[in-house]
């Protein structure tokens, strides 16, 4: 799933610095503005792992036109792919269906946890 959340950018006398408006703490330095950006992509994909193996919620990126930019600042969007299947850890969860939707399920081959895996990574706007 793919990940995306906007980024301020700010100069200063050693470099660039990055923070996430959205992401309290998660912000990255560099010397150079394509060192910042990759630095940016890991710091923003293990908030996000962080932040799903421990509260399971992420906040709501903000529209990037709403992020107030002073002086020589800049704003930009940075992208990671995390791929949820992969979770460190899985629980077994009971549920019931009906009978009827079992059947036609189990006949046409659909993998159980696959799909609500997904129908709750979509209802949760992931």
């Amino acid at each position: 799933m793919i990940f995306t959340y906007p980024a301020l950018v700010h100069n200063d006398s050693d470099g660039l610095w990055l923070e996430f408006p959205d992401l309290p703490g998660c912000q990255t330095c560099s010397p150079s503005l394509k060192e910042i950006i990759i630095d940016a992509e890991e710091a923003l994909e293990c908030y996000i792992e962080e932040e799903l193996e421990h509260s399971g919620v992420l906040p709501k990126p903000s529209d990037i036109k709403s992020i107030n930019v002073t002086n020589d600042d800049f704003t930009t969007l940075i992208a990671i792919e995390i791929d949820l299947k992969k979770s460190k850890k899985s629980i077994r969860k009971t549920l019931t269906i009906p009978y009827w939707l079992n059947e036609k399920a189990t006949a046409a081959g659909i993998n159980f946890s696959k799909t609500l895996q997904e129908a709750l990574l979509a209802k949760l706007a992931y």
